[in-house]
């Protein structure tokens, strides 16, 4: 059935190799991130299977189902609410506020087992963390006197909400803080987590501090390309996953609609260009599914927008008729979404 998603296991596979062993050459563990692909079994499969040193997730959901032999990263900072599901289904948590940390160690006493934490720390990229500027070693202290809690190390988080690009200048405030904290209390620190796939130019060109030993990386793996500049990296696949869709109508149709304007069906005022008659195609997918903006279409079909359950193209030749099916590789946002959709079927090549 249409709209499916084509999976390519071993394109993913490829990938994953790749940029493993380009990090491992480095001295960089890889924590690979699934949460795009929600749990699918086969490229989970393929994490399981190759070098990569942890599986991390953002959603708990997905954690707790997950069969691995590697440790389980829990991506999104805990809430309270969670701490007891956090430290029974997973190994290592982000953290960033001392009472959820309190609690982990709370519920680990109580399970007579051990949880690791990464302590979060905000560049500026302000997302998640303590904010560099308002550090203090108090936190540190007291984390390290939980009798059930590890610190393996601090991390950061960049380009993600803040679009902050990594740099020497933005890392160096996070080697200030490791230092510190390691003279301090007289430890190493096992992990310095710097980043996501936004840190892989640094990577390709030899230029991430050698501090940092650690990355988490979901987009690179799956769409073959490093997120600070969306640029793709040579020799990876872009197409891993790719949509399909069915055309339902093909109609000769006016450009701008008839009538008194008011909001569409999402609350928006759409602005609309008069460009004549054209030719129009519905397909079976609509924004329930996947924000337009996300799928690129291939030459010679034009997206023009979309309700909740139908795609509205314009179509720029006449190869294509009614029943026939349109292919698009996606963007991230594109198959997290897809990925997570009931409707959308899934199918492995």
């Amino acid at each position: 059935m249409y709209p499916r998603v084509i999976i390519d296991a071993q394109k993913y596979a490829y990938n994953v190799n790749y940029i493993t062993n380009l990090a491992h050459k480095q001295n960089i563990s890889v924590m690979g991130v699934s949460k795009v692909f929600c749990k699918d079994p086969k490229l989970l499969s393929v994490l399981e299977d190759l070098d990569v040193d942890y599986i991390a997730d953002s959603k708990l959901e997905n954690l707790m189902h997950m069969k691995t032999r590697k440790p389980k990263v829990y991506l999104r900072i805990p809430a309270l609410s969670e701490a007891s599901l956090v430290v029974k289904y997973t190994d290592i948590s982000l953290n960033s506020e001392l009472e959820v940390i309190k609690k982990l160690n709370e519920i680990a006493g109580k399970m007579k087992k051990r949880h690791q934490i990464i302590l979060m720390i905000d560049l500026g990229d302000l997302r998640e963390g303590i904010y560099y500027q308002a550090f203090n070693l108090d936190i540190i202290k007291e984390i390290l006197s939980f009798k059930y809690i590890d610190l393996l190390g601090i991390g950061t988080n960049l380009t993600c909400y803040g679009s902050v690009i990594p740099s020497l200048e933005t890392y160096a405030k996070l080697e200030a803080i490791k230092l510190n904290i390691e003279k301090t209390f007289g430890i190493k620190l096992e992990v310095i987590s710097g980043g996501n796939s936004s840190s892989i130019p640094m990577v390709m060109e030899n230029r991430l501090p050698a501090f940092i030993n650690n990355l988490r990386i979901g987009e690179a793996l799956i769409l073959g390309r490093e997120t600070a500049y969306q640029n793709r990296i040579d020799h990876l696949y872009e197409d891993v996953i790719t949509l399909e869709c069915e055309i339902l109508e093909i109609k000769d149709k006016p450009s701008y609609p008839e009538g008194e304007l008011g909001f569409d069906a999402f609350g928006k005022k759409q602005v609309y260009v008069d460009q004549g008659m054209m030719k129009r195609a519905i397909l079976g997918i609509g924004m329930q599914d996947v924000n337009y903006d996300d799928i690129l279409p291939p030459e010679g079909v034009e997206i023009i927008g979309s309700s909740s359950d139908h795609l509205i193209v314009a179509l720029k030749s006449d190869e294509y008729k009614l029943g026939d099916v349109i292919s698009f590789k996606l963007k991230y946002g594109g198959i997290l979404s897809l990925m997570t959709s009931p409707y959308v079927e899934k199918i492995y090549v």
